[in-house]
């Protein structure tokens, strides 16, 4: 019984090392990897790429450098479309009448003068009639007149009957004159008019080439002089008026270009001229209104319609990169830089050292105007005077530093 007892002795002795042994590798594996992982953390992010040579001509990475160039600085700004009230017209009729025939359509394109609809009105033939009847009267009346002269001068006649023919020739041909300007102002030629040859219906006429915008008449209604039939625009003679804040109005002046979008239509751009600036502030916005004569294609543009506008202002020398090379990341703007700092080095699946590679570090910018495809920037990082710097593949170069810095990890 003892020997069997010393024998239990001896294992669960032997059990116990065994067990302290594996606990105290257990736990010096668990503090390795802590300083593994705490050494990641301490790390800067990733900033330097690395590429071999194969790699930059597969992706078309091209090198250049800072250059000093003359861009156009640019002011953004909102605007509205808008016709003179001298180049829109409210289509009416000069006499009232019942709308018969309507020829026009929203939208139709209509010439000075052109005939839109036609009224009728019993009364446009006792017009007529009064017309035709003040002629015969005239004719009686310019009888009895040499009658009553020929009487008078020979001692015949009274004078009062010569002044009394003599007032009554004039009223008559002064109400013919009236009913002459009536009827044509009516669109009736008065040498046509006969017993015969009566019109009761007149036209009404376009007073100025442009755009139909609206019709408010329709057939079977009645219309009189203050009644609007329809409204026509000459849209050729559109203007731009741009809201520009109180900050930018010193950087504004009469001739500077505007290129401007529709809102609704972004893909099409437009160009005006500055030509007069206004001196007062537009209602609450405070901004200033910059009236600017559209140039060039108009297509498309219509009274009313909402734009967004770039004004293009005095040209200045400034450090400058091919917009490209500019990447973003986090809502910052970085250049790669050619650099000799190293990245941590990488090796192939056999362990041996990938070729030959050139390095590029991220250097944070600051972006300035763009213009005829650069963009003016200003350094936060250093960049060496005589620095290369990619100028094309630029987001190949920061998709390669970011797969890079998610492999560490």
């Amino acid at each position: 019984m003892k020997l069997k007892h010393n024998i239990i002795y001896l294992t669960v002795t032997a059990l116990s090392i065994i067990s302290c042994g594996k606990q105290e590798k257990v736990t010096e594996n668990a503090d390795v990897k802590t300083e593994q992982s705490g050494k990641g953390h301490d790390e800067d992010p990733q900033t330097i790429a690395s590429l071999t040579e194969d790699q930059m001509k597969s992706v078309g990475v091209a090198l250049g450098k800072v250059e000093m160039k003359e861009l156009t600085s640019t002011i953004k700004a909102n605007g509205l479309l808008s016709v003179p009230n001298s180049n829109k017209a409210t289509i009416t009729s000069l006499y009232g009448g019942i709308i018969k025939t309507i020829n026009i359509q929203v939208g139709s394109i209509v010439k000075k003068g052109q005939v839109i609809a036609t009224i009728a009105n019993p009364e446009y033939i006792q017009l007529q009639e009064d017309y035709l009847t003040t002629n015969s009267r005239i004719t009686y009346a310019e009888q009895e007149y040499r009658r009553q002269r020929e009487l008078f001068d020979n001692d015949a006649g009274a004078k009062k009957n010569l002044q009394s023919a003599d007032a009554e020739l004039k009223t008559l041909r002064t109400k013919r004159a009236s009913l002459l300007k009536q009827l044509q102002m009516m669109g009736i030629s008065p040498g046509k008019v006969s017993n015969g040859n009566m019109k009761s219906g007149l036209v009404i006429t376009s007073p100025i080439s442009g755009t139909i915008s609206s019709i408010t008449a329709q057939i079977g209604s009645y219309v009189d002089i203050s009644s609007p039939v329809a409204t026509v625009i000459d849209n050729g003679s559109i203007h731009l008026d741009l809201q520009v804040f109180e900050k930018d109005l010193p950087k504004m002046r009469v001739g500077q270009i505007v290129h401007f979008k529709l809102t609704n239509n972004p893909e099409t751009e437009y160009d005006a001229r500055i030509y007069s600036i206004g001196s007062s502030f537009e209602n609450e916005s405070k901004t200033i209104s910059m009236h600017c004569e559209v140039i060039g294609n108009k297509s498309g543009l219509i009274d009313g319609m909402n734009i967004t506008g770039i004004v293009s202002l005095d040209k200045s020398t400034t450090p400058a990169v091919p917009t490209e090379a500019i990447v973003e990341a986090d809502g910052k703007y970085y250049v790669f830089i050619q650099t000799d700092k190293k990245a941590e080095e990488e090796h192939d699946e056999q362990g041996k050292p990938h070729p030959k590679t050139l390095n590029f570090e991220k250097i944070e910018v600051i972006k300035g105007t763009s213009d005829m495809g650069y963009t003016a920037i200003t350094p936060v990082g250093n960049i060496p005077d005589r620095a290369k710097i990619v100028v094309k593949g630029a987001f190949f170069v920061n998709a390669k530093l970011v797969n890079s810095g998610e492999h560490e990890h």
